[in-house]
């Protein structure tokens, strides 16, 4: 499927994606900047606020250097409203029948979210290959992603809730993880204080945590 080719690109840029959430959207041209100059290359921005379309919209037109994608798409409605705003791709914490069938066929490409065995094989009977894997933590971890790969082998996950910068390389070292998503880039404090240089300095150890090997 196109699709699943078109995120999986999006899910090579940066060993790990940020996963953000913005409650001003003045604020995201300079936060994804400071990404950019820490080496990621890839940003989610979680449709939890009213500010998240406008800085979805901001980054895309302000930092081209980086690519921004919608999180937290629960409905048609969201998935057209990211696309509207200029997401270059649309993330869901889950899946249902109908953002499956539509992320197939929608404009930018979608990754939905699995947590089981059960959900995953749903999502690969839609024709999918790469998926969320969420929550990492509570769903099982490096044990559960490690369970999947023998009965789908061809499967490829972006981990991401419960994973920090001491336990992402572990889940990167995993032969069916592309990257994995986390909030700890952009602490909600260095936020409210514009401390773009801290932003910068975690993004810096998070863009270097890949081990180099071939996925």
């Amino acid at each position: 499927m196109k699709q699943s080719a078109d995120i999986e690109h999006f899910l090579r840029l940066s060993p790990v994606m940020p996963v953000v959430t913005i409650t001003d959207a003045a604020l995201a041209a300079d936060l994804a900047r400071a990404l950019v100059r820490g080496g990621i290359r890839v940003i989610e921005v979680t449709l939890r606020t009213p500010a998240a379309l406008r800085a979805i919209e901001t980054i895309a037109r302000a930092v081209p250097e980086i690519s921004v994608g919608a999180g937290t798409v629960l409905s048609i409605a969201d998935l057209h409203a990211a696309t509207a705003a200029g997401a270059a791709f649309a993330i869901s914490p889950g899946a249902t029948g109908t953002l499956l069938t539509a992320g197939a066929s929608g404009q930018i490409p979608y990754l939905p979210a699995v947590a089981t065995a059960s959900e995953l094989m749903a999502g690969l009977a839609a024709g999918y290959r790469c998926f969320k894997f969420f929550p990492a933590g509570a769903a099982g971890g490096i044990a559960m992603l490690n369970a999947l790969g023998g009965p789908f082998p061809d499967a490829r996950f972006c981990p991401t809730g419960g994973i920090t910068q001491a336990s992402v390389k572990s889940y990167l070292d995993l032969p069916n993880v592309l990257c994995a998503g986390g909030s700890w880039l952009t602490p909600a404090d260095a936020l409210a204080m514009k401390d773009w240089a801290a932003i910068e300095a975690l993004a810096a150890k998070a863009a270097a945590s890949r081990t180099g090997a071939s996925r």
